[in-house]
């Protein structure tokens, strides 16, 4: 059964890590009710994942959704009868493979999105306290004529560059010097009009997705922060030359997903701001503002690069003064006057 599935997905071109992932699922859920797929009901499944659920270090709703949609398609595929898995159970064991999961036991999709509720937006204050502080992060340890304040910079520089793009982590580490792009529309911010994205994230078991961010006006300061970047502080960093990277280490190694984590955290402690709050946070940040600065939707899909606008727009958390704004607007259009005019 496992050699036909990994055979069907390989017809699917799917990646080969993906489909030893699905087996390894299969396995584990077999070892877990000492049953064969022929034998396996919902009660199992059911068992399963209340234990995944449970115990000292409960999986996320997320990761236990993927289980399901991954055991659900190996049901799937024994049970089609296109194969010969419904005929070859009945007749050697009496018994035949079903599909276990069903609408009344399987994780309700509720949003596209379901990680921690943490990954809040950041306020246009946060975000500016954040730059505040990263830039402090430098100057502090230059003061005390300590090592590190190169790396510090680029940090700033990094954490900066994740905003003013709405990058994902990996995204921002697998930058080179080619992405960055000229827009002719805005000739003014010269190679930082726009960014390539090559290392976007994939759809299960496919290939990176890939797509141009442009740099709006708002955001047109990161091209003098890139600029600096690369003309005084990447040239300080050992052997920076040789490598493609944007981001380098003083080695001239390409930046890890994990030192660009620990930048953000180093940042965000220095400012003061929710210790639970995350990298990923400032992507959310990116897709807030663009709406507060009244960006269409579909032109802040296409920025961050989501397959569908209900996924956008989980990102978004509005401020207070944005929508204070909107109904003030309201009011003046449905009454012609403003909002301490409409109250009397």
């Amino acid at each position: 059964m496992l050699d036909g599935w990994r055979a069907q997905q390989t017809a699917r071109f799917l990646k080969v890590a993906t489909i030893a992932a699905r087996e390894r699922l299969v396995r584990r859920f077999v070892a877990f009710s000492g049953m064969y797929p022929w034998q396996w009901t919902s009660a199992e499944v059911e068992a399963w994942i209340g234990e995944l659920r449970s115990g000292a270090k409960p999986l996320r709703l997320s990761t236990l959704r993927g289980y399901e949609i991954d055991i659900k398609m190996f049901c799937e595929y024994v049970t089609d009868p296109r194969y010969p898995w419904l005929s070859e159970c009945e007749a050697r064991f009496g018994a035949a493979p079903r599909q276990v999961f069903h609408e009344d036991n399987s994780i309700v999709h509720v949003s596209e999105y379901e990680g921690d509720a943490a990954r809040r937006p950041l306020t246009f204050d946060e975000v500016q306290a954040l730059f505040d502080a990263a830039d402090g992060l430098a100057a502090r340890i230059r003061s005390r004529r300590r090592k590190g304040a190169v790396q510090a910079l680029r940090d700033a520089a990094l954490l900066k560059c994740v905003y003013a793009f709405g990058l994902r982590r990996r995204e921002a580490v697998m930058l080179d010097l080619v992405d960055l792009r000229r827009n002719a529309k805005q000739p003014q911010l010269d190679r930082f009009g726009a960014l390539s994205v090559r290392h976007g994230k994939a759809s299960r078991g496919g290939p990176s997705k890939r797509r141009t961010v442009l740099t709006v006006p708002e955001m047109g300061w990161i091209a003098e922060t890139l600029g600096h970047y690369l003309e005084e502080v990447r040239p300080a960093l050992s052997s920076s030359g040789s490598s493609p990277a944007l981001w380098v280490t003083e080695r001239g190694t390409r930046l890890s997903r994990r030192a660009a984590n620990e930048a953000f955290c180093a940042a965000r402690d220095a400012a003061g701001i929710d210790s639970s709050l995350d990298l990923h946070s400032l992507r959310h940040s990116y897709v807030t503002h663009l709406v507060e600065f009244d960006y269409p939707e579909r032109f802040i899909q296409e920025q961050v690069g989501h397959s569908f606008s209900s996924t956008t727009a989980i990102y978004v958390g509005v401020s207070n003064e944005y929508r204070n704004r909107l109904l003030t607007q309201a009011i003046h259009m449905r009454y012609g006057t403003d909002l301490e005019e409409a109250a009397l």
